[in-house]
């Protein structure tokens, strides 16, 4: 009997033990399991070096953008070197060589006018635009990038210097001829190093002095069709080459080439694309030329596109109008939005203030068909859309534009820029790496007739 009691009280110890482990593990939470890592992007770099030719007038070469700030090659962008090499350039010549991409690109010019290989004022967009361009495909796929940048404008020259067989003055004229020779040089010396190289962008920072060309939008077009017909018969890419213009936003009222900048992205959007406005930038005192921290966030930008289009083939467009109606004294203006919500900016100083018709526009500008200003008595944003309520109604054929029409004086400090500018923007978190800065979309300038 005294067992059989030992026994019951083990057994009774045991399911006491037993019942309390139970509880204890029904009381602990599983482990939460470990986040996911972040998905890859499947990003497409064809090429071990991946070219990148920018062309234009002053603000492509760096005018003002002293003292430069991307003195520094982060990683392993390249540029061409030509040494103390002489117009014309022998793509053969054993003194070329590649070099890290620092700024300035390329030799200083020794004088205006001035032309390759000796035409760099000052910062350019380019070794941001190299450098923002690794770092976001680092962060997207975990793999170098490397870029290798030329820059082949002219200070102050207009489109009929850049082109293909352009006019020759002096030294004006050598744009086209020296994108040819700096391709031909860095596919011979890709080769030697055991590398593939192609071009995959020709970015265009120009505009104002052909800010009266009617013609400029196709100018534009023959321009991309002359380089991606020269350039891949010299590397032997397959890829054609995807063109970037940014909007000159300093020169003329309703100026032609602003306009074109624009239009060419939405009537050729498979080869042009416009990366945006640059009226959003800081300017020199002069309101027509970036300081070096304006180039180096153009560069970001033109990276942001680049990437968007030609690395993860997106067709990405900047923000812009869509369509226009009307509704009585009601216009509305429809917009593509890149990164939804629009918003306004509220660091800047609202827009023509010297105009009574305009000065609640916060950018957007009415005019009748006979040309006479139609005052707007509010804005508001709607969804993807902003309706301008105007005093009365502006009539059919009426012109509504944005950012067109220069103001008497330039936006004031902090913000210091040009003479055409509006607060419409979105909401792209996008940051760039160089200036850490945040670069949403500014609208673009544009003008619309309604029906």
């Amino acid at each position: 009997m005294p067992h059989t009691k030992a026994l019951l009280l083990s057994l009774a110890i045991l399911a006491s033990l037993s019942t309390l482990l139970t509880c204890t593990q029904t009381q602990v939470p599983a482990a939460a399991p470990l986040p996911a890592a972040p998905a890859k992007l499947t990003v497409d770099t064809p090429w071990d070096w991946s070219g990148i030719i920018g062309t234009g007038q002053s603000l492509a070469v760096g005018q003002m953008g002293k003292p430069v700030a991307s003195n520094v090659q982060p990683y392993n962008n390249l540029q061409l070197s030509t040494a103390r090499l002489p117009w014309p350039v022998d793509p053969a010549d054993k003194t070329l060589s590649m070099v890290p991409l620092i700024e300035p690109i390329g030799r200083l010019s020794t004088g205006y006018p001035s032309s390759w290989p000796t035409n760099i004022a000052g910062e350019t967009p380019h070794s941001a635009m190299a450098n923002q361009l690794t770092s976001m495909v680092k962060a997207a796929a975990d793999r170098d990038f490397i870029s290798v940048h030329g820059e082949v404008g002219e200070n102050g020259q207009c489109m009929i210097y850049l082109k293909k067989d352009p006019t020759q003055k002096g030294v004006s004229g050598r744009s086209f001829e020296a994108a040819v020779t700096e391709t031909k040089a860095i596919t011979r010396l890709a080769k030697a190093a055991g590398k593939t190289y192609g071009v995959g962008a020709i970015i265009i920072t120009h505009g104002e002095c052909d800010a009266g060309n009617a013609k400029y939008e196709s100018d534009l077009h023959q321009l991309w069709q002359d380089y991606n017909t020269d350039l891949p018969a010299i590397t032997g890419q397959k890829q054609k080459l995807q063109m970037i213009v940014s909007q000159q936003n300093a020169v003329n009222n309703r100026s032609a080439s602003t306009l074109a900048e624009w239009k060419v992205g939405v009537d050729f959007p498979a080869d042009i694309v416009c990366s945006g406005p640059k009226y959003q930038y800081p300017y020199a005192n002069d309101g027509v030329h970036l300081i070096t921290e304006g180039y180096r966030e153009l560069g970001e930008k033109y990276a942001q596109v680049y990437f968007e289009r030609v690395i993860l083939h997106h067709d990405w467009q900047p923000l812009q109008p869509t369509k226009v109606t009307a509704r009585g004294a009601v216009i509305t203006v429809q917009f593509h939005v890149p990164v939804a919500p629009l918003v306004w900016e509220t660091a800047f100083d609202a827009p023509h203030q010297g105009v009574e018709e305009w000065k609640l526009g916060k950018g957007f500008e009415v005019s009748a068909a006979n040309g006479q200003k139609v005052a707007i008595a509010s804005v508001a944003i709607d969804g993807e859309a902003v309706a301008i309520t105007c005093a009365a109604d502006p009539g059919p054929k009426a012109r509504v534009s944005y950012a067109m029409i220069g103001e008497t004086k330039k936006m004031a400090a902090p913000h210091a820029g040009t003479l055409r500018w509006g607060l419409l923007k979105d909401s792209d978190p996008f940051i760039g790496a160089n200036t850490k800065k945040a670069q949403p979309n500014y609208a673009v300038a544009f003008e619309m007739t309604l029906p």
